[in-house]
């Protein structure tokens, strides 16, 4: 088990239904990481932007995009992750995928479908949370809309980090500084967080604000602009530990089955 865990954050503007020309931009962002990293992490959909006609553009699980970031996480000898368009046995899911620099993968497929938009009519939602040990750190993994259910990322299971991607638009930016530190403190966990920016084919604008909170909801790095950006931060199993040896509030959690 390592102390330290490094996850760089990957701010996109995500180029619509363009998933050629979105890896090969991507490829440019991620062969300019000079550090070594543990994890690079994409936002929602990032091949495609978040886009609600899945028959014309999904993939399946050996598709372009998946082998994409089976041969980067391989390049740079370092995990990558992010959603994708997924069509399986006749359904398509907005599914994050975790891919080891072995080029070996597991994925959650995203549970709370955007209602609001109705994502829910043509994608289908996921059944199980996702908990995997990378490195001797616990990692769950979320997509977007998941955010906003505290009952779907109550930490029962002790994970130590909780990995967020997201179209997350500009005018609800407030919901998502605010989630995000929430979800952090009452689960005790680090929180990552990646957004895109730019503007979709539909004129939704996105204007980032990624960023990564400890346990106690210091914010220990976030992009202040609405531009692409790409940034490191490293987290400590150590301060996780003390924080919760010394604060032990997960013993008082609520008991409950999914």
């Amino acid at each position: 088990m390592q102390d330290f865990l490094k996850i760089t954050l990957v701010q996109h503007d995500t180029l619509w239904r363009s998933v050629s020309a979105n890896l090969a931009r991507l490829s440019q962002k991620i062969q300019s990481i000079n550090e070594q990293t543990d994890l690079i992490l994409l936002p929602e959909m990032f091949a495609t932007g978040f886009d609600m006609d899945p028959a014309t553009i999904a993939e399946k699980m050996n598709g372009v995009s998946i082998e994409w970031m089976k041969k980067q996480a391989q390049e740079k000898n370092t995990a990558i992750a992010g959603s994708l368009i997924i069509e399986e046995n006749n359904k398509y899911f907005n599914r994050f995928v975790f891919v080891h620099p072995s080029g070996n993968s597991i994925h959650y497929d995203k549970k709370h479908l955007f209602h609001f938009a109705g994502e829910e009519r043509v994608y289908s939602p996921g059944t199980h949370r996702l908990l995997f040990e990378y490195k001797g750190w616990k990692i769950s993994p979320f997509i977007c809309y998941d955010l906003r259910f505290p009952v779907w990322l109550r930490n029962t299971e002790n994970y130590d980090v909780a990995l967020f991607v997201a179209n997350w638009p500009k005018p609800r930016i407030a919901a998502w500084n605010v989630l995000l530190k929430a979800r952090a403190i009452e689960n005790q966990a680090y929180c990552v967080g990646v957004n895109r920016v730019g503007k979709d084919g539909n004129g939704h604008e996105y204007n980032g604000h990624s960023q990564v909170i400890d346990p106690l909801g210091n914010i220990l790095q976030k992009s202040e602009t609405e531009t692409e950006e790409v940034f490191t931060v490293t987290l400590s199993k150590k301060k996780l530990t003390q924080i919760r040896h010394t604060f032990p509030f997960l013993k008082d959690r609520d008991a409950f089955n999914f």
